[in-house]
């Protein structure tokens, strides 16, 4: 249904319905304005009939300017002037004054003005977040306290990756290996958002959900450093091994869900490929790790085990991923044409023992260009059987002997079921 049809039926004429709109808009943040006055003893400027009569004079205003925009703009002067000398007045009787009130009322006055041209959805808009953010007040104020400065600084952080960057970065092959510098930003701006999410979810779940929460939370953030962070806690710990060493089995089959994430955004072939191997790995790791925890020690799942995240969004940390993510394409693309299939392979499993995100996202590049899909899919599973590998040997030098032996194990393990669905996949 047209917007212009739902704010004026067939029955009421259509200036008669922005008037209406218009009241209602500005009656709504009138009544928050008359029940914040009446919370507080002093002075507030406006209320539920104030507020009404704000908006109407906006949609007046801009009835009688026509194509010309200097009677609307001397009411919203007037209007301006009037919540000065409000805002005046309660500097010299309150000792703190906010502004919101006056602001709430220039609102009303702009919302006024926009029904009056017909932009309904923005004046609507408009109107609602501007009740919520007055209404919110509390909250809003809280989490200002609650939330560190750092952590506002990693988030613009993250906006200065994906706003400012991302859009002037060129949209074109380069080079020999056809290296693309606006995909290779987007992939470091995939990962980084991936590991912002959980790193803001291990910061708001501090301290509370126990082990598996942290281990859950750290295998989408890295599992390899979730494995070395709980190894290390499970040596200071002493006690508790089979609930630390299935915490670490399960931050690993977290690791392919992530990796499963990664691959759609940037190819769906490869992913169509790979998607059962990654889920039923991800889903026996994650349902392993659980059952292996559930021991008669059960007082080691309740306690403050959280894995203290990095910051994932430093810049030195996203240019070295992104120099890491081109060296991983040119590698690929030179071990596939000098080396072939098995030097690809062969690549993957070194690969492996660092850092598998930069090689899988190389892969996406390649695949169906360079690589065949199913070459592609069984690299992807020896890089990760590999990593797997390296984090038994990271939790056996890092763990206790007990949690480390259970860790080297149970990774082993997991590691060789990784490797029966390359099987499958170079074989279709």
């Amino acid at each position: 249904m047209p917007i212009t049809t739902a704010i004026s039926p067939q029955w009421l004429p259509l200036e008669a319905a922005k008037i209406v709109f218009t009241l209602f808009l500005s009656f709504l943040i009138g009544l928050e304005r008359e029940e914040h006055k009446a919370t507080i003893d002093k002075y507030v400027f406006g209320g539920i009939r104030t507020y009404p009569l704000i908006g109407l004079l906006g949609y007046s205003m801009n009835l009688l300017s026509g194509s010309q925009l200097l009677p609307l703009t001397v009411g919203f002067g007037v209007v301006a002037a009037f919540l000065w000398l409000s805002y005046q007045h309660k500097l010299q009787t309150a000792e703190t004054a906010g502004v919101t009130t006056e602001m709430s009322g220039l609102t009303t006055y702009v919302i006024g003005a926009l029904v009056s041209q017909g932009h309904f959805w923005i004046a609507g808009t408009l109107g609602v977040l501007s009740v919520l953010l007055l209404e919110l007040k509390t909250f809003l104020e809280g989490l200002s306290r609650r939330v560190p400065a750092e952590e506002i600084f990693t988030f613009t952080k993250f906006l200065f990756l994906t706003v400012v960057i991302l859009p002037v970065v060129p949209d074109r092959d380069i080079g020999l290996y056809g290296i693309n510098p606006f995909k290779t930003w987007l992939v470091v701006t995939a990962v980084s958002a991936i590991s912002y999410g959980s790193y803001i979810l291990q910061i708001l779940t501090r301290g509370r959900g126990g082990l598996l929460l942290s281990a859950l939370l750290g295998g989408a953030y890295s599992s390899t450093l979730t494995t070395i962070v709980l190894a290390k806690r499970a040596k200071e710990a002493g006690h508790s091994p089979r609930c630390f060493s299935g915490a670490i089995l399960l931050a690993s089959g977290v690791m392919y869900l992530r990796l499963a994430g990664l691959i759609a955004i940037f190819n769906w072939q490869l992913v169509a490929r790979i998607a059962v191997p990654l889920f039923v790995l991800a889903a026996i790791g994650v349902v392993a790790g659980w059952l292996w925890s559930r021991s008669s020690e059960t007082e080691a799942l309740q306690l403050n085990q959280g894995v203290v995240a990095s910051n994932p969004l430093e810049l030195w940390i996203a240019l070295l991923f992104g120099s890491i993510f081109i060296v991983m394409i040119v590698l690929t693309r030179w071990s596939l044409g000098h080396l072939g299939q098995r030097g690809l392979l062969t690549l993957a499993g070194i690969m492996g023992v660092t850092d598998v995100d930069p090689f899988v996202l190389s892969l996406t590049q390649s695949s169906g260009a360079v690589v065949s899909t199913a070459l592609a899919a069984g690299a992807v599973l020896v890089a990760t059987a590999s990593n797997n590998v390296v984090k038994a040997f990271y939790a056996l030098g890092f763990a206790d002997r007990k949690a480390g032996v259970q860790s080297l194990l149970l990774l082993l393990g997991f590691s060789l079921l990784g490797i029966v669905p390359i099987f499958w996949t170079l074989g279709h």
